[in-house]
């Protein structure tokens, strides 16, 4: 009798605990998010950036105990380090689909974002790119890619006008880094310049590694150019600005989107002081919610974002906004929600057009003004 009260009292114990761990599985959902971008390198602090973005949208979402299908959900920041490396970037795309991501909000450079996108289109999980501005990457025929920030066609190719219509560049100089971003950024810019009747007086390149830029800028000096682009990111932006001021050269400094930030003035210096760059959007602390954002960003992380953070939040939020109204975490049950996007963000309004960009995109040229980036216009399609 005793023998078969205690075999009644284990089974009666694992009849408990498996309905336990049943109410605690179907009790909350757990819904993961992947991050991609570089964390190691020279671009790490913009890649940080982006993560940081996406943790406080994250942290705010579970603070709310948003509910999916009847179920508690728990948003997870699943963060990978792609290196800014093409190569490396395709690994950690197949790693995130292998973690059962829901959704990406990612990547920082368009090299690395092309064929990335390609591996999570394959497994049905959809991209929401915050940062990343080559065009073509919304023009591959893929039904799961987003964008939520202007493309280099809109940023660019509003650059290449301004610089003829408005600054009156008679012999205009471009540069760029030979990435995917900084060739496709330049070839932008160019078209815009020959279609408002400018032209272009010389071309040169360097790499993205490259620290030393002396034979391009003796040959733009040599070229008598009035305005130079370049297409490439802050920290070689800063030091190709130095190198001019040493060089005396006279040539106004224009830079593409990325440019922008406390990076380029820290390791520009005093030669900041007149540079300009193009950078997505709106100036944030101008829009309704920017001031809330910048204060509890600052609050969170100790520091100002750069210049991603904001869109990377958004990103998220659209992304998490999308599983709510689909009511399912199932990549392949919330991508319409996504298409049908219609959002208020910190960045402004978000919606999509048929391939995935951001309808009527904005940007905005900052030149340094007491060693600070200071707003000059905002031009957009609306």
């Amino acid at each position: 009798m005793i023998h078969f009260a205690g075999r009644l009292l284990v089974t009666s114990l694992s009849a408990l605990l498996l309905s336990f761990a049943c109410n605690q599985s179907y009790g909350q959902l757990v819904v993961k998010i992947g991050v991609p971008s570089p964390l190691t390198g020279i671009n790490a602090a913009n890649g940080k950036d982006i993560e940081n973005g996406v943790r406080l949208a994250v942290e705010e979402a579970n603070a709310q105990r948003i509910k999916v299908d009847g179920r508690d959900a728990r948003f997870e920041l699943d963060s990978v380090d792609d290196q800014s490396d093409p190569r490396i970037g395709v690994q950690a795309a197949q790693k995130l689909v292998d973690d059962g991501v829901a959704v990406v909000v990612g990547y920082y450079n368009s090299g690395v974002a092309l064929p990335s996108t390609l591996i999570f289109a394959s497994a049905g999980v959809p991209v929401i790119h915050p940062a990343a501005t080559n065009p073509a990457i919304t023009h591959q025929g893929l039904k799961t890619v987003f964008r939520i920030i202007a493309t280099d066609t809109q940023n660019s190719g509003t650059a290449g006008k301004y610089a003829v219509n408005v600054m009156k560049g008679q012999r205009i100089a471009v540069m760029d880094d030979r990435t995917a971003f900084g060739q496709g950024a330049v070839d932008e810019f160019k078209k815009a310049v020959t279609g408002a009747g400018g032209k272009i007086a010389i071309a040169e390149y360097t790499n993205d590694k490259a620290v030393e830029f002396s034979a391009q800028l003796t040959n733009i000096r040599a070229a008598n150019a009035d305005l130079l682009f370049f297409a490439g990111l802050d920290n070689q932006a800063a030091l190709i600005t130095k190198r001019m001021r040493e060089l005396g050269m006279r040539t106004q400094f224009v830079g593409s989107g990325g440019i922008a930030d406390s990076i380029f003035l820290n390791v520009a210096g005093p030669a900041a002081e007149g540079a300009m760059a193009w950078e997505y959007g709106r100036p944030v602390e101008t829009l309704p919610q920017g001031k809330a954002f910048v204060q509890k960003f600052r609050k969170r992380f100790g520091a100002d974002s750069l210049i991603y953070a904001p869109f990377a939040y958004d990103a998220t939020w659209v992304a998490i906004n999308a599983i709510k109204q689909a009511n399912s975490a199932k990549s392949a049950e919330f991508v319409s929600a996504l298409r049908a996007t219609q959002y208020e963000g910190i960045t402004g309004k978000i919606a999509f057009d048929p391939n995935g960009d951001l309808k009527n995109p904005t940007s905005t040229l900052y030149q340094v003004k007491g060693g600070r980036w200071v707003p000059v216009t905002t031009i957009g399609t609306e």
